[in-house]
């Protein structure tokens, strides 16, 4: 069994060190640099989270080849996930739900003229926990890729109704509306000609839409625009004063002693978690931070600006992100929202990730692997000498951010194709978003139905075709039996405790009115 797994190992560093010799190369690096850069830049600004800040460079990456396509967006992926900490930390405003954890602390500890010290160990911890989660990355997905190669078409119907579910139950307020924003990105998705028949679908008779609708318009639409419209509704009720930094960038001794046990526990907790169907984020930087207060030696000081409570957190953030890598590299099956984004992002180059990919692109997707290390390390030098001009960035008139996403968002779009019924449809799109944050539909369901609907259909279609019409097929393989079993107790779970509680609540205020 040793050898196997042994030349498996050499396999993967052989790979790992083509991709490096890929990602090193000066316009790799270059490309890296500014895909850092522009996410970081972007990442700060108020009320701008990762996905956002993913869908609306999303158009930017599109006139490259796809290698130098997908190492900018590596490096925009990451930079998104670290710009949102410092408008946590000195606005006190999250751009995401995974941040929180981190406005929580960092606020109070930028309050108490520390702010310079969270900005450090949120950009510290990001580091650590990121290097820690894609040398992770880097040796558990090609294992996993090969067990990929064991599903067959009804195994890959059963598991994207397992994505279906999951996501739609984890993400938003309630089961309804997660299924309702899921539906309406099927509907999205199946616009167009349908491959098996050759017939139009729900094109309303416009030539345009034969084609179907781009996946980029949907992300820049519900993302970029949706919420965009969605924060200066707002904008009036947003907190505006901005933490100035005070004092040296460098955290005391003392800080750093209390700060790298948890980016440690924060990146082995996040990276697991955030690879699960639905993991996310948010789960691991919430567990992070109750351990942390847990294991401290100062619990008193939680909530008052504890410097464990940001470094933790925003190593389980960092962490998760690379996480969420692994299903979507080996399986196609994108876990966050910023996930079916980048799925987006796979799909506009014509490529599906999946167990294929690494034999069908090994260049692309080590290269991608390889420019993980490189842009984590780049964000690193970049943001600690750079924090003061990033602060600046905060002092943007809000009304002028807004009217310039809005601008990018539309030029972006546009020159996809140079097409004025894309710019209706991404408005459309845009204020249909725009009404799901203010009614509490979840947007990443809405993504992920549209990319995952068609190539669920297809999958449903092939595995009825192989069994000559026998539906008994998705549930005589035991892979896609389990698959469709674990996607029925994600939809009914939740619906039980949610009735157990209820019954709970309903005999506390009984027995209250009694007594």
């Amino acid at each position: 069994d040793g050898a196997p797994r042994g030349d498996a190992l050499i396999e993967t560093l052989e790979a790992l060190l083509h991709g490096f010799s890929i990602a090193l190369t000066w316009q790799n690096l270059l490309w890296a640099f500014l895909g850092v850069t522009l996410g970081t830049v972007v990442g700060i600004l108020p009320g701008i989270g990762p996905a956002l800040t993913v869908a609306l460079l999303l158009p930017v990456t599109f006139k490259l080849d796809p290698i130098a396509s997908f190492i900018m967006f590596a490096g925009i992926y990451y930079g998104g996930m670290y710009g949102g900490s410092t408008t946590s930390i000195l606005l006190n405003t999250p751009g995401e739900s995974a941040s929180i954890i981190t406005a929580i602390e960092g606020n109070q500890m930028a309050r108490r003229g520390r702010g310079a010290a969270a900005l450090a160990t949120a950009a510290i911890g990001s580091f650590v926990a990121g290097t820690i989660a894609t040398a992770l990355l880097t040796f558990l997905a090609p294992p996993l890729a090969r067990l990929g190669l064991a599903f067959g078409p009804a195994d890959y119907f059963a598991l994207m109704v397992l994505a279906f579910t999951t996501v739609t139950a984890v993400l938003g307020s309630s089961l309804l509306r997660g299924l309702t924003s899921l539906f309406f990105g099927i509907g999205l998705g199946l616009v167009g000609i349908d491959l098996q028949s050759g017939q139009a679908r729900y094109t309303l008779g416009t030539l345009e839409l034969l084609d179907g609708i781009s996946v980029i318009i949907v992300a820049v639409g519900l993302f970029a625009v949706g919420e965009t419209l969605y924060v200066a509704s707002r904008y009036r009720r947003a907190p505006q004063d901005v933490e100035a930094i005070k004092g040296s960038i460098w955290m005391s001794r003392e800080e750093w002693a209390r700060s790298w046990r948890p980016w440690i526990r924060g990146a082995l907790l996040g990276f697991p978690l955030g690879g699960l169907p639905a993991g996310g984020a948010e789960i691991p930087t919430f567990l992070s931070y109750g351990l942390e207060k847990r294991l401290s030696r100062k619990p008193e000081e939680f909530g008052k600006g504890a410097i464990e409570g940001v470094a933790g957190p925003e190593a389980a953030n960092n962490a998760a992100a690379a996480g969420v890598l692994v299903p979507l590299l080996t399986l196609g099956i994108p876990t966050s929202a910023t996930a079916a984004i980048m799925l987006a992002a796979f799909q506009q180059f014509g490529l599906q990730p999946g167990p294929l990919l690494f034999t069908r692109a090994p260049d692309l997707v080590w290269g991608l692997i390889a420019s993980l290390y490189v842009g984590n390390f780049m964000l690193l030098v970049l943001n600690l000498p750079l924090v003061g001009i990033w602060v600046r960035l905060l002092t943007i008139p809000r009304p002028l951010l807004y009217a310039g996403i809005l601008v990018f968002a539309t030029l972006g779009v546009y020159s996809l194709g140079n097409s004025v019924v894309d710019l209706i449809t991404l408005y459309a799109i845009g204020f249909v978003g725009f009404l799901m944050r203010r009614f509490g539909f979840p947007v990443a369901p809405a993504v992920i139905g549209m990319i995952l609907g068609p190539l669920a259909e297809q999958q449903f279609r092939r595995a009825l075709s192989i069994s000559q019409g026998d539906y008994s097929v998705f549930f005589t393989r035991p892979l896609s039996l389990t698959l469709l079993i674990v996607a029925a107790l994600a939809l009914v779970v939740p619906v039980l405790l949610d009735v157990r509680a209820k019954r709970a609540q309903a005999r506390r205020e009984g027995a209250a009115q009694a007594g």
